[in-house]
């Protein structure tokens, strides 16, 4: 259920489609990466398979999932994934010493945590130099009339589910990533949804 939610979800609010998604995230993972609010896993299993077809390379990956439910149906996903470890985590604290990974991505889910700079600020301490973080954040909706609307009223379902928090101003979100210390590398509108990737300064 949470997967075929998410996809309407991802049709009609995020006004984006999986195909694109799987190509953002897969180009922005490295050999020692951590992926946030991994949720049932479902997202990544496909990402991990488009990296295989192009031969991107392997990452050792931790996964990290606050909710019980989606984090035992991650677990269930990757039972048998070699490199792959998902545990249960929070976002805004993080339990893993200073400058660990090589890059972080978030997918569908920064709009849904309500401290989102203590993540964004947490994300930027466990990135090592140089890292990346990649994201894809629910904006405000955008675009004609009739889809305005029909995205305000799924966003307006979410909130009152407790799955959404917000969504962002555009300007809003890449301010919150520069206050943390991050250095925006690509910023991209697609539908009702920012990709957007951070690097974390050389040292």
């Amino acid at each position: 259920w949470y997967d075929i939610r998410g996809f309407f979800i991802l049709t009609f609010t995020y006004r984006s489609t999986i195909p694109l998604q799987v190509r953002f995230f897969s180009r922005h993972m490295s050999a020692n990466h951590l992926e946030i609010a991994i949720g049932t896993g479902t997202l990544l299993k496909m990402v991990l398979a488009w990296r295989r077809i192009f031969r991107m390379g392997s990452s050792r990956i931790t996964g990290i999932e606050y909710s019980q439910n989606m984090l035992e149906g991650a677990q269930r996903t990757f039972a048998r994934q070699e490199n792959m470890e998902v545990m249960h985590g929070d976002a805004t604290r993080q339990n893993f010493p200073d400058s660990q990974f090589e890059s972080v991505s978030c997918a569908n889910a920064l709009h849904c945590i309500p401290d989102v700079d203590a993540a964004i600020r947490e994300t930027f301490r466990v990135l090592k130099p140089g890292g990346t973080f990649a994201a894809n954040v629910l904006l405000f909706p955008r675009g004609p009339a009739l889809f305005r609307h029909i995205a305000q009223g799924i966003n307006d379902w979410g909130i009152r589910q407790g799955i959404l928090h917000t969504p962002y101003e555009h300007a809003d979100l890449r301010r919150r990533f520069e206050a943390a210390g991050f250095v925006i590398e690509q910023d991209s509108i697609s539908g009702n949804a920012c990709m957007i990737v951070a690097r974390k300064p050389a040292a």
